[in-house]
């Protein structure tokens, strides 16, 4: 069960008009924090990302439905299943399976969500989404920043420059 404030988060997200995406992030941040907190812990990174999405499914968020391309079967039918539970209304959680899960996620590690394993794990997600993708994305973070997102990031670029 997602936390309220991560709820409170997507739901002004919607509101805004932001994308689907956006709003599961919300749940994939939620998720990230359980591990590094050490609430439970994650197998890969992958691992941890995939949690916050299937909350957010079940939360309600229209996210669209994986690859067929890239993804496996069982994924596919997963997030399926995820999406029906989030249009219906909530049954009873088994609390045996609930607890076989967490306790499951207990045993694994919590170096998923380290800093260096999420910055790999994005570099080589935009690196499989190829070159004009990523430029795109960048012309789209230039376009919505506005002027002082601008300057901001022009600031922390100018900081993090490795020395000459």
């Amino acid at each position: 069960m997602p936390e309220k404030k991560t709820m409170e988060r997507a739901r002004k997200d919607a509101r805004e008009g932001k994308a689907p995406s956006t709003q599961a992030g919300e749940f994939v941040r939620e998720e990230i924090h359980h591990v590094r907190d050490g609430k439970h812990g994650a197998r890969s990174t992958k691992q941890a990302i995939a949690i916050g999405l299937s909350k957010a499914r079940r939360a309600g968020v229209e996210l669209p439905s994986p690859n067929p391309r890239t993804q496996s079967k069982d994924t596919i039918k997963q997030a399926a299943h995820d999406t029906a539970r989030g249009r219906s209304t909530t049954k009873k959680v088994s609390a045996k399976r609930s607890r076989a899960t967490t306790n499951a996620l207990k045993r694994e590690e919590h170096s998923a969500a380290s800093k260096p394993a999420l910055s790999k794990q994005a570099k080589a997600s935009a690196r499989q989404r190829g070159p004009a993708n990523r430029k795109a994305a960048a012309r789209k973070a230039v376009a919505t920043k506005g002027k002082t997102g601008l300057k901001r990031a022009a600031a922390k670029a100018a900081r993090t420059r490795p020395g000459r």
